[in-house]
């Protein structure tokens, strides 16, 4: 897996130069808001933070907090003004700096906040993804692939509920895309966009493969689904290649040869 990513919004060179005491990070520095969200998304961030000279701050706190796909990453605001900092946190950040503090609390703040997959959960996951299909998700996998995207939610979504473990994420995952052709069959643009973006943070962490399913798949295909989206913009979704919405690939465990 790679380096979590911290994403940093300024044009100052004082966040590269805390960022490069932080190895075990990968920094990506925006000097432009115009691709935020999808870099949040994209990159999976792990932590964000946000220079209050720069005019768009408030814009993109709202942005990413209100959005359910990026509303968990940490957003820390830095600025010398206290106003700034009380605004910051009314608008969503999940902490303000000065840019006194920011150097000498910065990675302790990010070893506490960070959103960094935990090994002990990684491991579990692994495990529980070896185990085989549950029948419920068996039914709910056939009706995916025959295209009934808004029953198969149903099934998913009682199975996620019931299930305990870090495998659940699968299908949340499974169900927020299903849900998410629903909604292009519908000529729900928006609605499409939104749950696809949603499952790109559990799709991330699964494994390649998991209980049966292929997720390297499904990541791949869905991704493929959102990029044509966002091209497209929500005048022209008629255009969209239906054939991108594939079927879910699922190899059953083998029972033991007797």
């Amino acid at each position: 897996m790679s380096p979590p990513k911290i994403i940093y919004v300024s044009r100052r060179q004082v966040f590269a130069e805390a960022i490069q005491g932080l190895p075990q990070f990968a920094p990506i520095l925006m000097s432009s808001a115009g691709q935020y969200m999808d870099t949040l998304i994209n990159q999976r961030a792990a932590f964000v933070i946000l220079d209050a000279e720069h005019p768009d701050w408030r814009a993109l706190t709202l942005r990413g907090k209100n959005d359910a796909a990026t509303r968990r990453v940490p957003v820390c605001l830095i600025s010398d003004e206290a106003a700034l900092r009380a605004d910051a946190v009314l608008c969503g950040a999940d902490l303000a700096l000065s840019w006194d503090e920011f150097p000498a609390q910065l990675a302790a703040l990010i070893a506490e906040l960070a959103r960094i997959p935990d090994p002990e959960v990684m491991e579990r996951l692994e495990c529980e993804c070896g185990q085989a299909l549950p029948a419920t998700a068996v039914e709910g996998l056939a009706q995916f692939n025959r295209g009934e995207f808004y029953r198969q939610h149903d099934l998913f979504e009682a199975l996620w509920a019931q299930t305990e473990g870090p495998v659940r994420d699968l299908y949340r995952a499974i169900l927020q895309v299903g849900v998410a052709y629903y909604q292009i069959e519908r000529g729900n643009f928006a609605g499409a966009l939104k749950m696809l973006q949603r499952s790109v943070q559990w799709l991330y962490l699964l494994p390649d493969t998991c209980q049966g399913i292929d997720v390297a798949r499904l990541r791949r295909d869905s991704y493929a689904v959102r990029a044509a989206l966002q091209r497209l913009g929500p005048d022209h979704l008629r255009e969209l290649d239906r054939s991108l919405l594939t079927k879910l690939q699922w190899r059953p465990p083998q029972s033991p040869s007797t």
